[in-house]
């Protein structure tokens, strides 16, 4: 599925959305950390009046499936509590495992598929439709829907034109957060460039710290650093055209996208561990250990996206104060604008399971789960104070008034078995990359390889 997201759309409209959000973090020096956010007088997970009509649903019981752990995880099951509270429902939260797909397709023949599923990838979502599995959203969650999203973010949950998804997360994949210690000691500022990257990451090591923690362990944030990398040296066009598989993995513009980011990971004093450690490192010690060890921690950076900061709030450091962050920089003309998501389906459909879903398209879901922290909604009428700090708002904001402008996740568009599969495809190639960095041309081609035999198609 290719929508209006998937537009060729000028740089200077990536140009514009990566300023917004490279003048916002800049303001975000320091965060409150309270309570009490900004002035609102309600504290964490507290709820708001209502702004959705819901049916009662006494004695009605559903099952949400999702891959969220942790934080995540206790998080949304607030935003369930407050869904069984209004309604009168029960509501069960299933653990699943990544590809979600998979794990959906052996409850589904075992005959008992959650009422609803929370699926990170717009090719997932067709996948599911194609199945078979998905049922359309009925009409009043389309309303939800259309009063809250922009035109964009309706369109990337849509399939052949209806309405299939409900995006009730979304993530700004374009950022780096540091260690504010280790930058100060090194005199390291926040670089707006690939090359002043560089430069502040060599600043980094010659203070005695890492530069870098890399989450090769998990093959979907080695995903992440390729896109970002791409859209800005490459651009929308042919970033679009790489989504759809309508130009080869062997084209020119991949090349230097891999060759750029060897300048990093090919570095093995760049990285935690070096290239053998980074593969050993999951994505949620890959954040942990940039924050904790005071101003010698194992690595001075960490890429990916907002929700980085929940598990930052698993160390002692705070956000605005400890920890920082800067928009990705730029490669080529212009910063990059990457972006993911988390779209609600209906897998069983029945009254309570469409109201669930007219729930999460609300701003009343979102806004208890902003105040939670590590969390950001794609819902332009969720309050920005309802963000825990100034880090976060200023993100949200950039979010909201990029409108239509930014790029979702490249993977996250690809068929499940190339852009979403641990240990297969993109994953498991780009795994193989950071092994070897030095192989571009062996890179490529298994990137190409496994593209071709996902889309069905030559490219």
């Amino acid at each position: 599925m290719h929508s209006k997201i998937s537009t060729c759309r000028p740089h200077r409209a990536v140009t514009a959305v990566a300023a917004l959000l490279a003048g916002a973090l800049a303001l975000s020096a320091c965060s409150s950390g309270d309570d009490d956010k900004e002035g609102t007088g309600q504290k964490p997970g507290a709820t708001t009046g209502s702004t959705v009509s819901l049916p009662k649903l006494d004695g009605a019981k559903l099952e949400v499936a999702a891959v969220w752990t942790g934080g995540e995880q206790a998080n949304f099951k607030k935003v369930l509590a407050e869904f069984e509270k209004r309604t009168g429902a029960s509501v069960t939260f299933v653990p699943a495992q990544d590809p979600i797909i998979n794990f959906l397709g052996s409850k589904i023949a075992g005959g008992q598929p959650p009422d609803v599923a929370l699926l990170p990838q717009p090719g997932a979502i067709k996948q599911a439709v194609q199945k078979g599995w998905a049922k359309p959203l009925g009409a009043e969650a389309v309303k939800e829907l259309a009063k809250n999203y922009s035109q964009g973010w309706q369109d990337i949950g849509k399939v052949d034109g209806k309405q299939y998804g409900a995006y009730y997360k979304a993530a700004n994949k374009s950022l780096i957060w540091y260690n504010t210690q280790v930058f100060e000691n090194a005199g390291a500022k926040e670089p707006k460039t690939w090359q002043e990257l560089l430069t502040a990451s060599q600043a980094v090591y010659d203070s005695g710290v890492t530069p870098f923690s890399v989450a090769g362990a998990d093959g979907w944030p080695l995903t992440d650093w390729f896109e970002n990398i791409y859209l800005s040296q490459a651009g929308p066009q042919k970033y679009d055209q790489l989504a759809q598989h309508k130009i080869k993995w062997t084209d020119p513009s991949v090349k230097q996208a891999l060759t750029t980011l060897a300048q990093l990971w090919g570095k093995k004093d760049y990285l935690a561990g070096g290239q053998k450690g980074a593969l050993q490192t999951e994505f949620p010690q890959s954040v942990t250990q940039t924050f904790t060890g005071g101003d010698q921690p194992k690595s001075g950076m960490v890429y990916e996206g907002d929700f980085v900061q929940v598990n930052i709030g698993e160390t002692k450091s705070k956000v605005g104060t400890d920890a920082k962050v800067f928009p990705f920089p730029a490669v080529g003309d212009s910063a990059p604008v990457v972006s993911g998501g988390d779209a609600a389906v209906i897998l069983k459909d029945s009254k309570a399971a469409q109201a669930l879903v007219t729930f999460l398209a609300s701003p009343d879901a979102a806004t208890i789960q902003a105040r939670l922290g590590g969390y950001l909604s794609p819902n332009k009428n969720v309050p920005l104070s309802a963000y825990p700090n100034a880090v976060q708002q200023k993100i949200a904001k950039a979010l909201i008034e990029a409108g239509d402008d930014f790029r979702f996740d490249m993977s996250d568009q690809a068929p499940q078995a190339f852009g979403g599969t641990p240990g297969k495809g993109e994953w498991k190639d780009l795994q193989d990359f950071l092994r070897n960095p030095g192989d571009v041309a062996g890179a490529q081609a298994k990137l190409e390889r496994d593209a071709a035999a996902a889309y069905g198609n030559g490219g």
